[in-house]
């Protein structure tokens, strides 16, 4: 029995620790600066592979991430577990009876949405293939149905992350959006798995013609009976299982078994394992605390791990091919906006939201990357080409939330943390009386942000004067406006002892927030009380922040509440 050597098992370790440590570091990088965290994660594997960390430290880099031998099949193993339980949750956000509510809309956006780039990709992959990078040894044919299929996937996971930040998940263009992508994500996976049925590129163990027809109706048994069937096992499992153990169990096992059944047919395991979400997630019987557990799970841990294991074994430097760059991402947005605005006009949309659909529509993201990893495994496009198609993935994604928001002319909500100074918060303050506590907080703020202090402490106290602060549930927000103030400045002070800020239940105030806000703030200031207020709603969360002793707890306190 071959078995991992202590070397081996070393470096499997390092390896996976640094690449997590890497994938998150870089992925928070990205989130502060409004960008994807896939993008981050894929930027950590870059830095740590061929392209920077092999040319400086080749020994190393060897050592930590093999290219060959028993820790390099053991790390390919556990990147292909993490892709497989990524395209199970995938699944699980697919809500078949929102697909069904939405219908005509949907179907409108999602289809043209679709045809357009897939009709795009093949033309031009059949009529200019070296623009397009073909390599010299392929089929025109298959490599242009790929092409075609890569630029006309949508990033459901994506998708929903971006109208969750725009607040408008909920909406009904929102709900339609998600409908729509989950058509195309269904459509996409099937035509990509009949690509590798036909191509033999799976190697699976049937005929081609077995594993087409078997795979329509596998498909369809997983969108129809099988949903119906989990439906009625979930609540015994719940019922007659511990919790949360049963149901996972029963999910993991099915998502397993789903993508052994397709490996088989010589689809690809992961196609079986977001086919068993899709079944699974339909189920109201699936509580939504086991959905979030399967999701942070694997998005945060698994995830990571597979998008960042994408840079380790390829130069993005050397296959970087801007052209062709070009070419690609100019495909996919073009037909991707022009196919889904016009279904979506069709559908009886009015022109903005077409628009805005036809870039919510846009996002490839994560889709998209993993059917070029796909493709490129089984050889049916080169590296350039797969460079090629990570960066446009990840620049339609980029592009997809801000171009939406801008035609949609949607405001980003505002978060109070977003404008909390720089050691912004005293955790124990001195005052005991409203008038000296306002002095207080005043003269830190402004030392830290090179105001008047005493121009600050007028100007609150004065508006303090006019209608006192205190919300109620120990929580006051004395404010101001202030002239030649660029952007909102606050500060956050806590008093175990409690002042009287006047409250309407009488309470007397433990938390206070100090603010700040430009003359013309353009209703800055009421969305950073909003945020307050709401944050801070809850009892159980306020009594926590009491036991906060500095800035870093406060602000991860803040962020686990929202």
């Amino acid at each position: 029995m071959a078995n991992l050597s202590s070397p081996n098992l070393i470096a499997l370790f390092l390896g996976l620790g640094i690449l997590l440590l890497a994938a998150r570091f870089m992925g928070e990088i990205a989130r502060r600066l409004s960008l994807p965290s896939v993008l981050g994660e894929i930027l950590a594997g870059i830095l740590l592979g061929p392209t920077i960390f092999a040319a400086v430290a080749p020994e190393l880099s060897a050592f930590l991430f093999p290219d060959t031998g028993s820790g390099a099949v053991a790390f390919e193993a556990l990147t292909t577990l993490a892709i497989t339980l990524f395209l199970l949750v995938a699944g699980i956000e697919v809500d078949l009876s929102t697909v069904w509510r939405q219908g005509k809309v949907a179907i409108c956006v999602a289809v043209p949405g679709m045809l357009f780039p897939f009709a795009f990709g093949f033309a031009a992959a059949i009529l200019a293939p070296d623009f397009l990078g073909f390599p010299p040894s392929g089929d025109r044919l298959v490599f242009a149905l790929v092409m075609a299929t890569v630029l006309s996937i949508s990033a459901l996971p994506i998708i929903a992350k971006i109208l969750l930040d725009l607040k408008i998940y909920r909406s009904d263009l929102g709900v339609m959006l998600i409908a729509a992508a989950a058509v195309t994500d269904l459509l996409g996976w099937l035509v990509f798995a009949a690509i590798l049925g036909t191509t033999g590129a799976g190697h699976g163990a049937l005929p081609v013609a077995h594993t087409l027809w078997i795979t329509g109706v596998y498909t369809v048994a997983m969108l129809t009976v099988v949903p119906w069937i989990i439906h009625r096992l979930l609540p015994w499992i719940q019922a007659y299982t511990s919790w949360p153990a049963g149901v996972l169990t029963f999910v993991l096992s099915m998502a397993f078994f789903s993508a052994a059944f397709t490996e088989w047919l010589g689809i690809h395991a992961i196609f079986g394992a977001f086919l068993a979400g899709v079944a699974i997630g339909h189920s109201a019987h699936l509580r939504e605390q086991t959905r979030t557990t399967l999701d942070q799970f694997i998005s945060f841990i698994f995830a990571p791990l597979f998008f960042a294991g994408i840079g380790l074994h390829i130069n993005f430097a050397a296959h970087f091919d801007l052209p062709l760059t070009a070419i690609l991402l100019g495909l996919a947005l073009s037909g991707k906006v022009l196919g889904s605005a016009l279904g979506g006009r069709w559908g009886g949309l009015p022109w903005r939201e077409a628009w805005g659909a036809g870039f919510g529509m846009s996002a490839q993201g994560t889709m998209g990357i993993i059917l070029g990893v796909l493709a490129l495994q089984v050889g049916l496009i080169g590296q350039n080409v797969f460079v090629s198609l990570v960066v446009m993935a990840l620049v339609t994604t980029m592009l997809s939330g801000p171009m939406l928001q801008r035609i949609l002319r949607l405001k980003r909500p505002r978060r109070f943390t977003d404008h909390l100074a720089p050691h912004g918060f005293i955790g124990h303050l001195q005052a005991v009386t409203r008038e000296d506590t306002i002095t207080e907080m005043c003269r830190a703020l402004a030392e830290k942000s090179n105001l008047d202090s005493e121009e600050v402490i007028a100007a609150v106290l004065a508006r303090e004067r006019i209608m006192a602060t205190g919300l109620g549930g120990g929580i006051a927000v004395p404010h101001s406006r202030m002239e030649n103030l660029p952007a909102p400045l606050i500060e956050v002070g806590l008093s175990p002892a409690g002042i009287d800020f006047d409250a309407p239940d009488g309470h007397p105030v433990h938390i206070i927030f100090l603010i700040l806000t430009p003359v013309r703030d353009n209703g800055a200031q009421l969305e950073i009380l909003a945020d307050i207020g709401a944050t801070f709603r809850n009892e159980n969360v306020r009594a926590q922040a009491m036991q906060i002793s500095g800035q870093t707890e406060f602000l991860a306190l803040v962020n686990s509440e929202r």
